[in-house]
């Protein structure tokens, strides 16, 4: 399997500081405003999120695709709770799945095992993980 690499460097003190992230063909600024007020930049949590909201899209096409199934288009966003210590305590995913001749609770089913069988969901174990999952037209 693959093996992946980001980087981030960080320049001065917490509050008057700021830092940088780096993947793939991303680099994004990220300062103390943007993680935790809304300052402009990005966040970990933010970029957490984009890879969960991934890592499970693409799950949940792997089942339905081994069910039988040809997704059309699955949809997912994450919000990440960034909480007190700080910590991140919960992920709500919100995912839409359009998928042809699938009925509500043949989804229901698939999505909750993605959830749990996703790489990123696994590494989040300690994380309250809610889903909703709507089948679209």
């Amino acid at each position: 399997m693959a093996i992946r690499h980001a980087q981030a460097e960080w320049k001065g003190t917490l509050r008057e500081g700021s830092g940088t992230m780096k993947f793939g063909k991303f680099e994004g600024p990220f300062t103390y405003a943007s993680r935790f007020e809304s300052g402009e930049g990005t966040n970990p949590e933010e970029l957490l999120g984009a890879a969960h909201a991934g890592c499970y899209s693409m799950f949940l096409s792997a089942l339905l695709t081994k069910a039988g199934f040809k997704p059309t288009r699955i949809q997912t966003t994450a919000t990440v709770h960034l909480e007190d210590g700080p910590t991140i305590k919960t992920i709500e995913l919100k995912t839409e799945a359009q998928v042809p001749n699938l009925d509500n609770a043949k989804l229901q089913e698939l999505a909750v095992e993605a959830k749990a069988a996703c790489p990123v969901s696994k590494a989040l174990a300690s994380v309250d993980i809610k889903l909703h999952a709507t089948l679209v037209k």
